[in-house]
């Protein structure tokens, strides 16, 4: 594994050996206890030889996200016994139930605004991130977001979950778009783990019809006016690549019928069997039609068109799908 981390992994290890120790001291009946702490001690030990990492039976890489899920895993995926693939199978299906759970509902109404979004995971967690939050002051409006983070699997999504929590704690603090997002850069850069960074739009509506929007290095998101559409380029780069990244915030004003549409690249790199890839033009006449339908529509129209282009043929990455707009 990189050297960052492996010194991550081994700052958990030892943190996690020292609450052990501490636990087994005041309950020495409890021998789970002590095995814990042996398997700690022997993970550790595996790091100073240079083997972990490394499947005990065929020797090949262990599966990064599931070291950094539970450091003390020793078998590669294709080398686990029934009952462990029964209690990994258990773990992923519980964490995809926590992962749905932090989403926002399917349609939402506020203050003169129509949202909408559909999540569809490749597998049972997903790396895509997307959110709502509703201001504590009514003239604060909506906060939406929508993201990507890098990687795929548990360590994604428990990097979605960390977003969810960083988001939630700052719309609380009254900061605008920009702000908000710089911070969030920087939580997400200080406390996750490197090479990680997400990709993200951020914003806000107001009950005027103003709409305040960051895009921290994340696909163009379109606005729909009429039959004409904007692409927003992005403001900033990915939350997490720099701890002091800025952010340029844009202030939008959109009229009854106005839509905004945003995804993830699960949409435009989707790829048909012929290995043609989706693309953005066909996202843009797919919704060009339903600019004036509710947000919905201009949702399912965005997911219909795909569906034709793919003609059956599976996705291959995380598709996430929102669309705001201004109610008539």
């Amino acid at each position: 594994m990189a050297d960052v981390a492996t010194t991550f992994l081994r700052d958990q290890l030892v943190d996690r050996r020292h609450r052990l120790s501490v636990a087994a001291n005041w309950q020495p009946q409890e021998s789970h206890l002590r095995q814990l702490l042996r398997d700690v001690d022997a993970a550790l030990a595996r790091m100073d030889h240079g083997t972990y990492g490394i499947c005990e039976l065929c020797h090949a890489p262990v599966e990064a996200s599931r070291l950094i899920s539970d450091p003390l895993v020793r078998y590669c995926l294709d080398h686990l016994s029934a009952a462990e693939r029964s209690a990994l199978e258990y773990d992923l299906q519980a964490a995809a139930g926590l992962q749905r759970g932090l989403l926002p509902p399917a349609e939402t109404h506020h203050d003169g605004w129509q949202v909408a979004h559909r999540y569809r995971p490749v597998g049972a967690v997903s790396g895509d991130y997307c959110d709502l939050a509703v201001a504590d002051a009514p003239e604060r409006g909506l906060f939406f977001f929508l993201g990507d983070v890098s990687g795929k699997g548990v360590a994604a999504s428990m990097l979605t979950a960390q977003l969810h929590a960083i988001f939630g704690s700052l719309v609380a603090r009254r900061m605008g778009v920009a702000p908000l997002m710089s911070e969030a850069s920087h939580i997400f850069c200080r406390s996750s783990l490197s090479p990680f960074f997400a990709t993200l739009v951020g914003g806000r509506t107001g009950a005027d019809g103003k709409l305040e929007i960051a895009n921290a290095g994340h696909c163009p998101p379109l606005l729909v006016r009429s039959r004409t559409v904007t692409r927003l380029e992005a403001s900033g780069l990915p939350l997490g690549i720099t701890s002091n990244g800025e952010y340029r915030a844009e202030q939008l004003q959109l009229q009854p019928g106005d839509v905004l549409l945003i995804y993830t690249d699960g949409l435009t790199e989707a790829r048909s069997g012929d290995d043609e890839e989706y693309g953005e033009e066909r996202v843009i006449e797919s919704i060009r039609e339903g600019s004036q339908a509710s947000a919905r529509d201009v949702v399912n129209a965005s997911l219909e068109g795909l569906e034709r282009f793919l003609v059956g043929s599976a996705l291959s990455d995380d598709l996430t799908v929102m669309a705001i707009r201004r109610s008539d």
